[in-house]
């Protein structure tokens, strides 16, 4: 007899159905698991027997394999424990193979047959519920489950519970509706945030690029010495950014589900915020590995990813960043795997101007400035540097500064300002038909671009002769009209005019050390 048992696997944010076939025959005794399974998959074996002894229960003196269909596939993580138990559970005729048809299972087994929570049981329960099968998953993660459409999920605690639901001498509750609310999804959790913009004194300038950040998504890069509030501007932009929508809470908590960052199952409308040490590796940031996972660029979908201290990044890890920055996604390509990770994020990151971080103070600055500063800046490449919309200096703080009373102007206010230009975006990029893929001004682009931005005459003549005279690139140039958009969604405006051009042009960099000089250009 050959049982069969439904489960997953995950290629990228894609799920993959496998038949887990086990058969028992006579023969030597073995206990043997093939189908291209990892090392984490072929220790199941210690732990299914171990779990099935807890229960009581001890495998045949026969000769056992399972299969993991298709065999061609890479098998990788804990999640098949449950499957694979549940499957010899079928073989020895426990379990009725009419009881198993109808589910799909993941979740990895305690030696004493407890479930343990597993990655993935989000897209997994989604996945089931567009198959018209039920879910057997870990109690623990019963809640992440629930905001699948799946209402057929067995949460259970442990392999014995199982069992003895399917035999009737116990009920697991497929789900409870206090759980719920009007909508029929669980709630989401609305946590406030907790950094304010009214903490910051000075620094209105960098304010400013802030709100112009958060209000067209744009990237942002900071320079300026140690102590100036840097990271903290960048900590407090997420509080400007408008709160995710349903539909794209589910689509951050697929990625963050896999990469198993779903905790306590609530999942949250606020936008992610991921700040990875300078020593994170290429695989860290963008994905991949031996066992492919999403990396921080991913796990920061639709929100903010801050790279404090930029240069210190390793050069080609900081490389690797420039395809997703352009396509809002990530494609991991080796030798036994192909996967494709959505990284739609904003890009916001802090430098110092100099190694020892003091180019522009002459008492403090080393005795190489202003070399130094030229030397330490290139470490970012032209094509990198060129990604940034907005580039401002971060000047140190004044005592003066710091001596004056709070700003009477917080993140409540700036944050009105914003939620009102990105409903303007919204319902501009309906009226055009843009696709769920183009939010906000930063992803507009080509003839769509000049449609909704191309700029008034005086403006288009400022922007020729910047272009012209300090050789902007084809992407600076399309940049600087995108800000520009911004910036009159910002005052309301239709159309773009010579002062937004003006002021998207003082945003902008020849290079990583040359500030574009507007009165050059008029």
């Amino acid at each position: 007899m050959v049982a069969h048992v439904r489960t997953v696997a995950f290629a990228g944010i894609d799920v993959v159905g496998i038949d887990v076939q086990v058969q028992m025959t006579s023969g030597l005794p073995a206990f043997t698991v093939v189908g291209l399974p990892d090392k984490a998959v072929g220790e199941s074996r210690e732990r299914v027997r171990a779990a099935l002894h807890a229960m009581g229960l001890a495998l045949p003196n026969k000769r056992i394999t399972v299969n993991l269909s298709p065999a061609d596939r890479l098998k990788e993580g804990s999640h098949y424990d449950l499957p694979i138990a549940l499957g010899l559970l079928g073989a020895m005729e426990l379990l009725s193979q009419e009881d198993l048809e109808h589910f799909v299972a993941l979740g990895e087994l305690a030696l004493d047959g407890r479930l343990l929570s597993a990655t993935g049981v989000l897209p997994a329960a989604i996945f089931a519920a567009a198959h018209n099968q039920g879910l057997i998953c870990p109690a623990s993660q019963a809640r992440e489950a629930q905001w699948s459409d799946n209402r057929q999920i067995l949460a259970a605690t442990n392999l014995l519970s199982v069992l003895n639901h399917f035999k009737g001498t116990q009920v697991l509750a497929y789900t409870r509706a206090s759980d719920f609310d009007e909508s029929g999804k669980p709630p989401v959790t609305d946590l406030p945030s907790a950094l304010d913009l009214r903490e910051i004194k000075g620094q209105e300038t960098a304010k400013r690029a802030l709100e112009v950040a958060a209000a067209g998504g744009h990237h942002l890069l900071m320079t300026g010495p140690p102590g100036s509030g840097k990271s903290m501007l960048a900590a407090r932009l997420p509080g400007l950014l408008p709160k995710l929508q349903p539909s794209e809470v589910l689509e951050l908590s697929m990625i963050l589900s896999i990469a198993g960052e779903i905790k306590t199952g609530h999942l949250s409308n606020r936008r992610p915020f991921r700040d990875p040490h300078h020593s994170a590796s290429t695989a860290a940031l963008v994905g991949g590995g031996n066992r492919a996972r999403p990396g921080e660029i991913s796990l920061a979908h639709l929100g903010v990813l801050f790279l404090d201290e930029l240069p210190e990044f390793n050069h080609k890890t900081l490389e690797a960043l420039r395809q997703p920055l352009e396509t809002g996604r990530i494609s991991i390509a080796r030798a036994n795997y192909h996967l494709t990770y959505p990284a739609r994020v904003q890009l916001i990151a802090a430098m110092n101007p100099c190694r020892c971080g003091h180019l522009a103070d002459p008492i403090q600055a080393c005795r190489r400035a202003p070399s130094c500063g030229a030397t330490y800046q290139n470490k970012i490449s032209g094509p990198l540097f060129d990604r940034f919309d907005l580039h401002i200096d971060v000047p140190a703080v004044r005592p003066s500064d710091l001596a004056a009373p709070p700003p009477s102007e917080g993140s409540a206010q700036v944050g009105a300002r914003v939620q009102t230009a990105r409903q303007v975006q919204n319902q501009r990029l309906k009226d055009l038909d843009a696709g769920p893929q183009i939010r906000c001004n930063a992803d507009v682009d080509g003839d769509m671009l000049m449609r909704i931005a191309e700029p008034e005459t005086a403006g288009k003549t400022l922007l020729h002769e910047a272009a012209e005279r300090f050789a902007l690139s084809a992407r600076a140039y399309h940049r600087v009209i995108r800000v520009a958009r911004t910036l009159a969604d910002l005052e309301g405006k239709t159309a773009v005019a010579r002062i937004h051009i003006a002021e998207a042009l003082s945003y902008r960099k020849q290079g990583p050390y040359q500030t574009v000089p507007l009165r050059a250009v008029g």
